[in-house]
Parts: structure tokens; C-alpha cells; sequence
């Protein structure tokens, strides 16, 4: 197939690309390669698939619109994975604005492109951080979501609801994506393993949030990707039991998805932590912090739907997924 992959310089996009490229798809790769962190780690992982026979790259910002209509226009792709995206809970305290323009402007674009070149399937990234303020565990994509906690969040539901409203008005398949803390190799230098890692490294201390009682269900790249190309490969259907009376924010009259990519498996943080020491060969210095704004105390993902009908669920433990981006850190920062 023919697919558009927006974030190919990112850490999941980029992953993806390779596995598409690998199977024989054609890739059309758009990305702006922002300053939003290491541009120089994004160009690596991009050297990873710029001179694949089967990969364009194209350098623009999804929130570019005019670009992204001649991208459109000009390379006609079949299906399309939206993971570009301005990322990050805390930055988002800080830049509300750039979640405005890329998160929702930007996939604005990326559903307007769709609309008007018959893409057979759109599946985009959302979050586990739209459970916000929901404390029944685990989540579930039948519970309602509508109390998030971070702009960040607010701006992934947002997502959601306009995918919907595409499926509803157009008919345009869409697959809705809650990732739930994807770490690994070529991973995000300001999430928590990355910065952990090269801490204890250098023998500086750490910040440890909610004194390390936070939970997470981290979730290794591989799985992620594996997740994506199967939910990618099968398009949505309308549920013909869905009614308004009980609404099921899961599924819909409309051919819409949404699933939880997650490893069903929440870890406390300072358990995470010890597996990065014995990893490492080294003991962290802990700055022990109360729960910043805009986090949550834990995250764990029910992954029945995904199961059902997509015959696939994460099963890396973190053990194993650390043990590889330590590796590869060290390799690729040779330390």
C-alpha cells in the first residue's frame, strides 16, 4: 500500500516507517523535524530509512495547511497513520499554544486531506492521558473520558471527537490509538527512562514524582508498532448495536475505533527505577517530589477490545525492554 505516516522523524512514527518499509509498503514520510528536543536524534533515526528505495520524505508541519493539501493532492496515499504531534503533559503548562497548532490544527489538515482524497483508513494517536481525572482501573474505552487534567490530554480527546465526527459525516474510517507510555530504543529524551538513563550514568540525582508511587503501563516500542500494523490493516466497521440511548464511547454508528495500546501491566515508578539500576550497573540519587500538575497517579490499560478484534496484545516486560534501550544507549552514545 500506498500509506502517509506523519511523525517519521519521531520515536513511534519512525519505528513504524521501518516496519512498513520492511513489509514492502510505500512510505510517504512527513515531518517538520522541530526543536522540540534533539533535532540531531531525530535526523539519526530518520538516516535509519531516508534511502530506502520505497520512503519520500516530505518536510513540512501537518499544521501547515496549504503543504499538507499539495501533499495530499500530489501523492494520493491509500491509508494514512497521524502521529505527529506536540507531545508532553508538563510542556504543555508551559507552550499551551503549540498543542493548539499542531494537535489540533495540524490534525484538522490530516482529517481535511483524507476527506477529499479517499483514503480508505485513517489511524491516529491518542492517549492514555484522556482518562484524566477516571480512577476506575483498569481503563477501559467504554468508560466516559471527558475530565482530563493537562491541555495535553484535552487536546488528544479533542482528536477523538473529531475523528468521529469525519466517520459520521464522510464515512472516513478511523482508528483511535491511547498509547500508554511507550519506552525503548531511539525513545524521547524528555520522558523518563531516557532522562533516568543518562542520569545515573553521569551520577547526577533524579526527580521522582509522587514519591515514586506513580504507576504506569509502560509499553515497549515493538509491541506499539506491532499494534498499529494490524489495527492499520483492518478498517472499522459501524456497531450495529450502537444507540443513542447508551452511548458507547468506544465504538459507533459510524465506522470508528478507539482501542488502548497498552501493556496491562501498571509498574510502580520506583520499581522502574531499580530495573534501570541493575540495567545500568549503578544506584540513582532520588529527589523525592510530590505529583506535578497535570500528571496522574496511575495509568493501566484494558486491552479487551484490542484482543478481540485485532487478535493482538503488548506482552514485553520491562526487564527485557530496558535491558535493550540501555544497550542501545550506550551504543549510541558511547558510553
Amino acid at each position: 500500500m500506498k500509506i502517509l505516516v506523519s511523525g517519521t522523524a519521531g520515536f513511534i512514527g519512525n519505528s513504524l516507517a521501518m516496519r512498513l518499509l520492511e513489509r514492502g509498503d510505500e512510505i510517504i514520510g512527513v515531518d517538520d523535524v522541530n526543536a522540540y528536543y534533539d533535532v540531531n536524534l531525530k535526523e539519526a533515526r530518520l538516516a535509519r530509512i531516508k534511502d530506502h528505495e520505497k520512503f519520500t520524505e516530505v518536510r513540512v508541519g501537518v499544521q501547515e495547511r496549504s503543504a499538507m493539501e499539495a501533499v495530499f493532492k500530489k501523492y494520493q496515499p491509500q491509508r494514512v497513520v497521524h502521529l505527529a504531534a506536540q507531545a508532553g503533559v508538563r510542556y504543555s503548562l508551559e507552550n499551551p499554544h503549540a498543542y493548539v497548532d499542531s494537535n489540533l490544527v495540524g490534525f484538522m489538515n490530516i482529517l481535511e486531506g483524507c476527506r477529499h482524497n479517499g483514503v480508505e483508513h485513517l489511524v491516529y494517536a491518542s492517549s492514555s492521558s484522556v482518562y484524566g481525572a477516571n480512577t476506575k482501573m483498569p481503563f477501559s474505552v467504554h468508560d466516559n473520558v471527558d475530565h482530563p487534567v493537562s491541555l495535553y490530554a484535552a487536546s488528544k480527546k479533542a482528536n477523538e471527537l473529531m475523528a468521529h465526527t469525519y466517520s459520521h459525516l464522510y464515512c472516513l474510517p478511523t482508528t483511535g490509538l491511547r498509547f500508554f507510555t511507550v519506552y525503548g530504543p531511539w525513545g524521547r529524551p524528555d520522558m523518563a527512562l531516557f532522562i533516568f538513563t543518562r542520569k545515573i550514568l553521569n551520577d547526577e540525582p533524579i526527580d521522582v514524582y509522587n514519591y515514586g508511587k506513580c504507576q504506569r503501563d509502560f509499553t515497549y516500542i515493538d509491541d506499539i508498532v506491532e499494534g498499529v500494523v494490524r489495527t492499520l490493516d483492518r478498517l472499522p466497521e459501524a456497531n450495529d448495536e450502537w444507540t443513542g440511548e447508551a452511548p458507547d464511547p468506544g465504538t459507533s454508528a459510524a465506522p470508528y475505533r478507539i482501542y488502548n495500546i497498552g501493556n496491562h501491566q501498571p509498574v510502580e515508578l520506583l520499581r522502574f527505577i531499580e530495573v534501570i539500576e541493575n540495567r545500568v550497573g549503578k544506584k540513582a540519587t532520588k529527589n523525592m517530589l510530590p505529583l506535578q500538575p497535570g500528571d496522574v497517579p496511575a495509568t493501566y490499560a484494558n486491552v479487551d477490545d484490542l484482543m478481540c478484534d485485532i487478535g493482538f496484545k503488548p506482552g514485553t516486560p520491562i526487564e527485557e525492554g530496558i535491558e535493550r534501550f540501555v544497550k542501545w544507549y550506550r551504543d549510541y552514545y558511547d558510553v
